[in-house]
């Protein structure tokens, strides 16, 4: 039965449709060049097993991971998926146990990253342990079951900040193990702060924005989500973080762990604000983190982040050239597969440089011409050279969107134009465009005709202001909805198609909801309570807060630290002070960071948490911080 939502006494049709005419043509237009086997060679090289099935369950019987639903993936490429796409999702959903050389072992395809194994003399070396534990363990499982159960983890590394390197690392180690010296955590300087940021600070807003990036609760098929590009997607269990015991600060310095030499290469600003690559003389073998896989990286990345350094990340990869391309048999990465052999290393290499940097010099050339980001993203091309090579192409991030950064990164969000200082928010700009354009209906009707045209981007762009201005026009959501999905099967970026088709599955039902990462309480353990007031701060209402003035004293009775909070004109600051309940509102004994973590989310009455003073200046504390939105709306006013 077709599944369907009522809106406005209509049914809203919620079944995909098929390419269009124009989708079609412009595929058939595109040219594969079948003899071009070597990724594929590559990515079956020193395939050992499989998981099998490959599902991935937690605790409570929740499925975190599912690579079988990507079982459709072979063969000719359907009209509803770019021919490009449909290979890069064929190469990137094999998933298995993987030697790169003798001693070094990767399990692939059990998340959007890969894991890594470095045998040492007696234990292993684990790098990049996945999103979630419930995969690491898997993972490490697989690898014991095939290269024997008795080695155990003498040491993680981190090679960067983001979640889907770190957050599985309490399923290969412990904190217990951490802590007794037993496991050593290596990472790049600045690795927890970031990481902190990234996930905390903004994290609401970024998962939400994840969810329509990797297409996180579409349908798994030819006409829904066939991947993200850099991996298929996110797994959903449990995310933690054990910080870092080794902090890694420079370029050319070098740790022995286990018998095994490791020499670094720092990259700050590079795919990550904190990142290093690594190279292992035993196994002639370079790791190069997330800066040099097999597609074009995001500068800025549709979750949001900080503008990434195209420069820099430019520079780093010359220096590794430099540095090892003369010493290494095999570079590996954090995601995707491996390039065996000097003269492939360096072309690969060299490749990635070029594009990275090509980006960065043309669009400052053309914006010094006084050409807009959107304008230098409509004109740019790539060199023939980079377009022919597959690792170049924007599955995961795109010339357009990169190319936009760029001016962001130098420019900002403002094009110059005057015209564009002030203009007003979509809800209202909205209606003044439909009103103008002879109401809603013929606005529906001028999109009609421009997607029998074909021209998705004009229907796009009319169907917004629609829909901003009647959010429950039946008639202009279903057409959007069809809209954003031709755009989607028409998209070699991946991400591109998972954000047009979770905008139309929105359109059509309502909201799909976040990208399903769960933090764990370990996670938030691993805070400082700097950064957990830092949190705290960024959660304050700002205008509700406005006549408030409030002095509040937290004692942490497990270390024995003390800190002033004080909120005033709207801005709450943190200091460490000694406790002093005759200046202090109120006086807030808790037993530890947990804790406090949870006062923030209304839960004052359990154990370990006690109030002296006047309690009505922590009830008005606690009642101006903002509680997370985690499904607001996107593609709807």
């Amino acid at each position: 039965m077709e599944a369907k939502t009522v809106l406005n006494n209509k049914l809203l049709e919620a079944t995909p449709r098929p390419p269009s005419i124009a989708i079609e043509a412009a595929h058939r237009a595109y040219v594969l060049p079948s003899d071009d086997t070597t990724d594929f060679d590559n990515a079956d090289r020193g395939f050992i097993a499989a998981l099998s099935p490959c599902v991935v369950k937690a605790a409570d019987g929740r499925v975190v991971w599912d690579n079988d639903v990507y079982s459709f993936l072979g063969g000719p490429a359907p009209t509803s998926v770019h021919p490009s796409l449909w290979r890069q999702s064929m190469l990137a959903a094999k998933q298995g146990l993987y030697e790169v050389v003798p001693g070094i072992y990767q399990v692939r395809g059990l998340d959007i990253s890969n894991i890594s194994f470095i045998e040492g003399d007696t234990g292993i070396i684990v790098i990049d342990p996945l999103v979630c534990t419930e995969v690491a363990a898997a993972a490490l499982d697989l690898y014991r079951a095939h290269r024997g159960g008795d080695r155990r983890v003498v040491a993680v590394i981190y090679t960067h900040s983001h979640v889907d390197h770190f957050g599985g690392v309490l399923g290969v180690t412990s904190q217990a193990d951490v802590d007794a010296g037993k496991v050593a955590v290596l990472a790049p300087e600045g690795f927890t702060a970031h990481a902190v940021q990234e996930n905390i600070y903004a994290g609401s807003a970024m998962m939400r924005r994840a969810g329509y990036m990797y297409g996180s609760y579409l349908p798994r098929g030819p006409q829904s989500q066939v991947g993200c590009g850099l991996g298929q997607t996110l797994s959903t269990g449990n995310v933690s973080i054990i910080v870092p015991t080794v902090d890694i600060k420079e370029t050319g310095e070098k740790h022995t762990i286990d018998g095994v030499e490791i020499e670094f290469q720092m990259a700050p600003g590079s795919e990550a604000p904190a990142e290093m690559h690594f190279y292992f003389p035993r196994f002639r073998a370079l790791c190069m983190a997330e800066n040099a896989t097999h597609n074009m990286h995001n500068l800025l990345t549709l979750r949001g982040a900080l503008v990434r350094d195209p420069r820099a990340w430019a520079s780093y990869l010359t220096e590794a050239i430099d540095t090892f391309a003369d010493r290494a048999d095999v570079v590996f990465a954090s995601h995707h597969w491996p390039t065996w052999e000097r003269d492939n290393i360096v072309e690969y290499l060299s490749q990635q440089r070029d594009m990275y940097s090509y980006l960065h010099d043309q669009t400052l050339r053309l914006l010094n011409r006084g050409y807009t980001g959107v304008e230098i993203a409509e004109m740019f091309q790539m060199p023939p050279a980079l377009e022919k090579a597959w690792h170049t192409h924007g599955y995961y991030g795109s010339v357009s969107h990169n190319v936009k950064a760029i001016y962001q990164r130098y420019m900002g969000w403002f094009d110059g134009n005057p015209g564009r200082l002030w203009p007003h928010p979509p809800e209202a700009i909205a209606p003044r465009y439909v009103e103008a354009m002879g109401g809603i209906d013929r606005v529906v009707e001028l999109a009609g005709k421009a997607f029998a045209d074909g021209d998705f981007r004009w229907t796009a762009t009319l169907l917004d202001h629609a829909v901003f201005a009647d959010g429950e026009h039946a008639a202009a959501r279903q057409l959007y909805a069809d809209t954003l999905e031709q755009l989607a099967y028409g998209a070699e970026c991946a991400t591109w198609r998972n954000y047009f088709l979770s905008g139309a599955a929105e359109l059509r039902a309502g909201s799909i909801g976040t990208s399903g990462q769960n933090p764990a309480p370990t996670f938030f353990d691993q805070l400082t309570l700097d950064q957990i007031f830092s949190a705290l701060a960024i959660s304050i209402n700002g205008p509700r807060a406005w006549d408030l003035n409030l002095a509040l004293d937290f004692t942490f009775t497990e270390v024995d630290e003390n800190y002033r909070l004080t909120l005033h004109n709207g801005v709450l600051l943190h200091r460490k002070v000694p406790a002093d309940s005759v200046t202090a509102d109120a006086t807030v004994r808790v037993g530890n960071k947990v804790r406090l973590v949870a006062a923030a989310l209304g839960d004052i009455s359990t154990p370990g948490f006690e109030v002296s003073g006047d309690e009505t200046a922590l009830e008005a504390f606690l009642g101006v911080l903002d509680g997370l939105d985690p499904t607001f709306n996107i593609v709807t006013p």
